[in-house]
């Protein structure tokens, strides 16, 4: 991460997301200027309190929403994601903007890719501003296989066993989740992301992929 990135905004689903994705850059980056935006599970009563403390262990600031995360996992419009982005995100400028990936980071999660894709609509209608926006980068073969990071991913960061040991605890320890549960084993130990420099680059990304419904 460049010396002169300073404030950065992460958004995600779910309160997890963060650590899983892109615990080990934040761990590996401090002094920075954190604030991280999780649009779903503000009023669960196991989670939000787990959240808070993340946050205190990360040395972030940040905010929850309440985005529908019912089981059906019915599609939302995307106007209802961007309008709870916008409420909980603050309306400054940022040096880096993190997210998650168009396709997710597993098959499959909609409230991801929702987030992704909306993300990148705001950028582009100049609704947030950032210099630069980064995706996360992980694939699972179609379910083959526990989320690894993309190979192809211009931004590639093997985690030190510290920085790993860390973000694992955060997983078992503060959020709570068995050894041997979906999200301890998946805990990647390398992180990776999609870049884009500028909006329109990130569009383009957006709009030639094969979103799916």
């Amino acid at each position: 991460m460049d010396n002169n990135t300073s404030t950065i905004a992460i958004i995600v689903a779910h309160p997890d997301d963060e650590t899983l994705w892109a615990g080990g850059t934040i761990l590996s980056n401090p002094g920075k200027q954190y604030f991280i935006v999780c649009l779903c599970r503000k009023y669960d009563t196991d989670r939000a309190p787990k959240f808070e403390k993340v946050l205190r262990i990360l040395g972030a600031e940040g905010i929850m929403g309440d985005l529908d995360d019912g089981p059906d996992q019915a599609q939302l419009p995307e106007h209802d994601v961007q309008t709870a982005i916008l409420q909980l995100l603050p309306a400054k400028h940022f040096d880096l903007i993190i997210t998650h990936s168009i396709y997710g980071e597993y098959t499959r999660h909609r409230r991801h890719e929702e987030i992704g894709r909306a993300v990148i609509n705001l950028w582009h209608s100049g609704k947030i501003n950032t210099n630069e926006l980064w995706a996360f980068a992980y694939e699972d073969g179609h379910k083959a296989y526990l989320p690894v990071v993309n190979e192809d991913a211009p931004l590639f960061y093997p985690l030190t066993h510290d920085a790993w040991e860390n973000k694992f605890n955060i997983i078992t320890k503060t959020y709570g989740f068995a050894w041997d549960s979906w999200e301890a084993q998946t805990t990647p130990k390398k992180e990776a992301f999609w870049q884009f420099k500028n909006a329109n680059q990130a569009q383009e990304w957006l709009d030639s992929g094969n979103i799916k419904s």
